[in-house]
């Protein structure tokens, strides 16, 4: 059976999750949404909170995974970063990105710093 996008995408979150989780990293909340976007995961590195896009794309027909973060998705990106910061407090942080191009741990490019204001 294939998976919907839907849950092809919730799918690739949970791996996400996962795989952090195997690095260290603690999960705080995930799919945060507010009135400018959504951020797929958040996490606690440490002292650093880390606000996580996850992208899968298993066909690069319509370009990679890292390609489809476009300036726009940057900018909501940020900016619900920032709500969430004004909402739960200021802190040190970093926008990571977790790219897959197949639904599997083995396939998981983590890149730090990602996105910086």
């Amino acid at each position: 059976m294939k998976l919907s996008k839907n849950n092809a995408g919730l799918a690739a979150e949970q791996l996400a999750a996962t795989f952090l989780l195997n690095h260290g990293l603690k999960l705080v909340m995930q799919n945060y949404h507010c009135k400018f976007g959504e951020i797929d995961l958040i996490m606690q590195d440490g002292k650093t909170l880390v606000f996580v896009e996850v992208r899968l794309r298993t066909n690069s027909q319509f370009g990679s995974a890292a390609a489809s973060i476009t300036p726009h998705k940057q900018e909501k990106i940020l900016r619900t970063a920032q709500h969430y910061l004004q909402q739960h407090g200021d802190c040190a942080c970093r926008i990571d990105a977790i790219l897959m191009d197949k639904a599997n741990l083995q396939h998981i490019e983590w890149i730090h710093n990602a996105i910086s204001a």
